[in-house]
């Protein structure tokens, strides 16, 4: 009887002991009266603060959730909201002010800590200090050593200061932490990385190691452009012109869609060579694997004009005006063209007929995360540094009704 006694006790005293642990962590003692930690998530306030920021009504958010943070000043994640806002609005001072007391909390987990102060590093990080982020993203990596969050804004640091050397080394550790499917990425990323340093490389004049680096990022990633493009200029540069102009053509074949890069190369080493048949060769290549390629078609006739074929080359011309009415460039030679037969009456007819209602513009690109506009294919955006996110735009012409 006596042990059926105690056993009741024991389970009696674990059942309160587990009640009063959930009443602590839902409950806490301020200024002589309870408050229930969970209003401040549960208060209408958080929820249309939620609803705010989802719609991007940054200014509202803020209001509401610093209203429902009233209900407890001490809710890490409505303060952890409110200071990233902040930051998002170009309120720096004042989101490196909130994460700076949120870091003296006493009783912040590890987790919680580093969390912290990884939103600190990127207060920095907008704000310009470039050191003390480094050196914030460096301490969140100390206590969290595979936050990835961390280890990608802090290798945007280093890319930003053209560090690349050191950008590659956290590159590496991402890489090391990413699932199987995701590693081809990071090998891109990588590639992209390894040809920065071959250009340095070149700027130093150490050829021999720019040879090196580009050879490294063909192997990460053989649809490498860049390191392709670069190692047939070194190439070039030396005397080397065969070699240059069958490293150029393996773009071709590894990524067809950038091969329009390599056109001008290709057509200026041919001609050094005289070679009169291995650039058109190239460029009706080009056109067959792809029948809508302007470009293509583009560089050919502007080759046949200057070399004094202008009918020819309008043939062309005017199939590149079908895929894109839009380039500038291609209404330029066609303009060349024209002049030199001295403005055939039917062939100015076809041109108007094609033309009309294009919009000339200088090939544009496109950044398919942020939306930034060049002129030129960029192989990193400057304005989110995210790696070959550009794409050529192409404006549609008005539908008529």
């Amino acid at each position: 009887m006596s042990d059926s006694v105690g056993l009741l006790v024991a389970l009696l005293a674990l059942l309160l002991g587990l009640a009063a642990g959930k009443a602590w962590e839902r409950y806490k003692l301020s200024a002589g009266r309870w408050i229930d930690r969970r209003r401040a998530r549960e208060s209408p306030r958080y929820l249309l603060g939620l609803n705010l920021l989802v719609s991007n009504q940054l200014d509202l958010a803020i209001k509401e959730l610093d209203t429902a943070a009233g209900f407890d000043a001490d809710a890490l994640e409505i303060q952890l909201i409110l200071g990233n806002l902040y930051r998002e609005k170009g309120q720096v001072t004042r989101a490196i002010q909130l994460h700076q007391q949120l870091l003296q909390r006493s009783k912040l987990t590890r987790k919680e800590q580093a969390y912290v102060l990884l939103c600190l590093g990127l207060d920095f990080k907008r704000g310009g200090f470039v050191d003390r982020a480094l050196e914030t993203l460096t301490e969140v990596l100390r206590i969290d050593g595979a936050n990835q969050q961390a280890l990608s804004n802090l290798q945007k640091l280093h890319e930003e200061q053209q560090q690349w050397q050191e950008a590659c080394v956290i590159r590496q550790r991402l890489a090391a932490l990413a699932e199987p499917a995701e590693r081809p990425r990071h090998q891109a990323i990588l590639a992209f990385l390894e040809t920065r340093l071959g250009l340095q490389a070149m700027q130093r004049d150490d050829p021999a190691e720019a040879v090196s680096r580009y050879e490294a990022a063909i192997a990460l990633d053989h649809r490498a452009v860049p390191a392709y493009l670069n190692l047939g200029d070194l190439q070039r540069g030396e005397g080397r012109m065969d070699e240059a102009v069958a490293t150029w053509e393996k773009v071709v074949d590894v990524a067809p869609d950038r091969a329009y890069l390599i056109l001008d190369r290709v057509e200026g080493a041919s001609r050094g060579q005289e070679d009169a048949a291995r650039f058109p060769a190239l460029c009706r290549r080009l056109i067959d694997a792809n029948p809508q390629d302007w470009r293509a078609r583009l560089a050919l006739g502007r080759h046949l004009a200057d070399r004094g074929e202008p009918s020819a080359a309008l043939d062309l011309l005017f199939e590149s005006l079908v895929h894109n009415p839009h380039a500038l460039a291609v209404h330029q030679v066609m303009w060349q063209a024209l002049a030199a037969l001295r403005f055939d009456e039917p062939r100015v007819r076809r041109y108007m007929e094609l033309t009309r209602g294009a919009v000339f513009y200088l090939d544009p690109h496109v950044c398919m995360r942020c939306r930034y506009r060049s002129t030129e294919l960029l192989w990193q955006c400057p304005q989110c540094h995210e790696w070959n996110t550009f794409v050529e735009e192409r404006i549609t012409p008005a539908e008529e009704d």
